[in-house]
């Protein structure tokens, strides 16, 4: 099992725009953007149909992070965390 350090706010994250090199905000998971109940789907299943081919077998989780000195917005494929429970 993998989980996102960012979704479960175990890493702080700090990212530059591309275009403006300003500090770009999280604005979560892209799957969250879809549909009004796509926050509560189970997040696996979703990334079988998110767009992003190799983000389920890559452990990566898809995150829209947006720029507000110039507006604009990436996705960036976070590395998800390995977790092991005993």
């Amino acid at each position: 099992m993998s989980m996102c350090p960012v979704c479960n706010q175990l890493s702080a994250t700090q990212y530059r725009c591309p275009s403006c090199l300003g500090l770009m905000e999280d604005n979560g998971r892209v799957m969250d953007y879809y549909d009004d109940y796509s926050p509560y789907y189970e997040i696996d299943a979703l990334k079988m149909e998110d767009g992003y081919p190799e983000d389920e077998q890559e452990k990566q989780c898809p995150h829209v992070f947006y720029c507000p000195q110039c507006a604009s917005d990436n996705i960036l494929l976070i590395h998800e965390w390995r977790a092991e429970f005993n």
